[in-house]
Order: C-alpha cells, then structure tokens, then sequence
C-alpha cells in the first residue's frame, strides 16, 4: 500500500529554519511528481511547492520563494523542503503528496507534520 510519512516539523523562533522530510514507500518513487501543501489554523489548503519525478524542476509559491527549497532523493525514497526565515504566518500543519497540483482524487498524501512558529 503507498505511504508517505512526513517527520521534522516542531517549534521554531521566527527567523529560524527547519527541515521536512517525507518518506515514501509502496511505490515507485522516482516516477512521480510530488509536492508539499500546508494548512494553517482555521484555514483551508495551501499548496506551496512542487517538483517533478527526477528532481530537475521545482515550483514555488511566490511567498516562499527565495526562503524556502523542495528537493528529494529518488535513491531514498524521500522528499525534503527545508524552510529557513520563517514567520508566524508560516506556522501550519504540512502535508507532502504525490502530483504537481493540489486537488487529484488519486494522488497519496501523509499524515502531515505540525510547524509552529512563534517568539
């Protein structure tokens, strides 16, 4: 069965940084897409940032470009966005899943991880 396991999320001072990681098994990683979409207290979805099967091309929403930077590692099975400047606005749970887009009725999602950001 797919799985996506999400971990390194946690308490961070704004200004901080941390690293997500997304670990993946029960299926052939390398060929999909994948994505990381946050979801603040309150608030609906949030997709922030792509990339495709073989890691050449990685999309961003424009208020995390710049500070924030999707990867993964097809050999490990594992997708990563580390996330440095972070603000109170940025606190959120953040999910990773497969695809480009938010919205695909097919595509495996993990638990999510809880990122908070506060002085």
């Amino acid at each position: 069965e797919p799985q996506l396991v999400e971990s390194g999320g946690g308490w961070v001072k704004p200004g901080g940084s941390l690293r997500l990681s997304c670990a993946a098994s029960g299926f052939t990683f390398g060929l999909f897409d994948m994505k990381w979409v946050r979801q603040p207290p309150g608030k609906g979805p949030e997709w922030i940032s792509a990339i495709n099967g073989d890691g050449t091309t990685p999309y961003y929403k424009d208020s995390v470009k710049g500070r924030f930077t999707i990867s993964r590692d097809n050999a490990a099975n594992a997708l990563y966005l580390q996330m440095n400047s972070l603000t109170p606005r940025d606190s959120a749970v953040y999910y990773c899943a497969t695809g480009l887009s938010t919205g695909a009725p097919d595509d495996y999602w993990g638990q999510g991880t809880q990122v908070t950001v506060s002085s």
